[in-house]
């Protein structure tokens, strides 16, 4: 059976520390044409902020998931379709390659078949996800092709996900890095920001995330890089 991501073009990511933008709610966020939405931020993620989301969200008609900065006690099967789980192959602090991950399986009774690792290569230095895990981000393109191909063939990992967080990235390091990936499906990240940036960037990557937009600019905005993905990917 293929993967629930195996589809997704487009995906928006909510983050709990952050409020909507004016006058739009989280229920509205699913019908964007949006492929799915990922819950999830760097910092003050809460179990509880999580929870308050999901239930804002219900009955949401796509697929829902947590991408946990926070470490889960318990898996709630209401409106949620599973666990994405990052690891940052070039992280500087070891929690954020395995340490934090040990922690969890430890402590808390899982339901492995809804959780999925994501192998995440951050590359925006200023980015607090690169601050937060220390990550070395003076990577050239074949550093970074190199770290995918590790993930894919390595670490057996069915996503790799280019995370430049808040700027636009280098399509030519994302193209690269899809043609490298023989099956791993190719997350892209950062400064999707309106139709343009979306096309482009859904020319070179298998799905395309947009998270800040959602916060800054609002659904509307979100809508118009759902048709930049949507025509970027379907072009004849």
């Amino acid at each position: 059976m293929a993967a629930a991501w195996a589809q997704w073009e487009h995906v928006t990511k909510v983050d709990p520390d952050k409020a909507l933008h004016e006058g739009d709610t989280y229920a509205a966020i699913a019908t964007t044409g949006t492929d799915a939405l990922i819950l999830g931020g760097t910092t003050n993620v809460t179990e509880s902020s999580i929870q308050s989301i999901l239930a804002a969200l219900t009955p949401a008609e796509i697929p829902i998931f947590v991408e946990p900065t926070y470490r889960p006690t318990q898996f709630h099967r209401e409106g949620l379709a599973g666990y994405l789980v990052p690891i940052v192959l070039n992280a500087g602090h070891p929690p954020w390659l395995i340490g934090a991950h040990h922690e969890w399986a430890r402590s808390s009774d899982l339901e492995w078949d809804y959780v999925h690792p994501e192998a995440y290569i951050v590359l925006n230095p200023a980015s607090s996800v690169a601050t937060y895990t220390q990550a070395d981000c003076d990577l050239d393109r074949d550093d970074v092709v190199a770290y995918a191909e590790l993930a894919e063939q390595i670490l057996g990992q069915e996503i790799v996900y280019l995370e430049y967080s808040g700027i636009f990235g280098d399509p030519a390091i994302v193209a690269a890095t899809r043609d490298a990936l023989s099956s791993a499906q190719l997350f892209y990240g950062g400064g999707i920001h309106d139709y343009d940036s979306a096309y482009k960037m859904a020319s070179v990557a298998d799905t395309v995330i947009v998270g800040d937009v959602l916060h800054e600019a609002g659904i509307e905005t979100v809508e118009e890089t759902v048709r930049g993905v949507m025509n970027a990917q379907h072009k004849s």
